[in-house]
């Protein structure tokens, strides 16, 4: 009888940690309150992207986008890049005139040159940081000095390890926008985008020295 008991007992536990476990597992994320929602600086995005992203659009680099002609587009290296084409008069600013393109790349035959994809799609209003050129000649007169663009392919460690990422990654989250496919320059263009999860082996270090020297002057 007490043998039987024992089994029973068993039966009942076993039964109740299933139910237990089953329903750890429906939580919502909310049950977790110390972790936020975009932890990791949104480092989801990159399995997001990746799910979306075609594999033949990882792979290839047509070679014209360099870093030359990438920091051009930049008045100071992380500025946001001015929009190097004629805007068509049917856009409307809106944005999914620009997402259109440049929400996952494509080649444009108008412009002979393959799209860069936009690390941040979410974000709308792409004009108010994005603007095409007008002229060659400068409102005002300024004693404007850039800064230096980080060097990249540092290992911070051992040599031979993952080199470090030299910028911040607000609004640059999602690595394999930037660094996979026809539109990536060619110099930080990577062939191991399937591996997901970038910041596993890549951390941010970000030099701010020459930010310190930095000066502007009116005139």
């Amino acid at each position: 009888m007490k043998t039987a008991d024992t089994i029973f007992g068993k039966v009942v536990m076993g039964f109740a940690a299933i139910c237990l476990s089953g329903a750890i597992s429906a939580l919502p994320t909310s049950a977790a309150p110390d972790i936020p929602h975009g932890f990791d600086s949104d480092g989801e995005k990159i399995f997001t992207r990746y799910d979306e992203t075609p594999l033949a659009a990882m792979t290839g680099t047509d070679g014209t986008r360099t870093l030359n002609s990438f920091y051009e587009l930049r008045q100071y290296p992380g500025s946001p890049p001015r929009i190097p084409h004629d805007i068509p008069p049917s856009f409307a600013a809106e944005p999914y005139d620009c997402i259109s393109c440049h929400g996952r790349g494509g080649y444009a035959v108008e412009l002979k040159a393959w799209a860069p994809v936009t690390p941040h799609p979410e974000n709308e209003a792409c004009y108010q940081c994005h603007v095409p050129k007008r002229t060659e000649e400068l409102f005002v007169e300024t004693g404007w000095q850039s800064i230096d663009p980080p060097a990249i392919g540092r290992s911070q460690q051992l040599g031979g390890s993952p080199p470090s990422i030299p910028h911040s990654l607000q609004l640059r989250e999602d690595c394999i926008a930037c660094h996979t496919g026809s539109g990536a320059v060619a110099e930080i263009r990577v062939e191991h985008a399937s591996r997901g999860n970038c910041r596993q082996c890549h951390v941010p270090v970000v030099v701010t020295e020459p930010l310190e020297e930095f000066t502007r002057v009116n005139q």
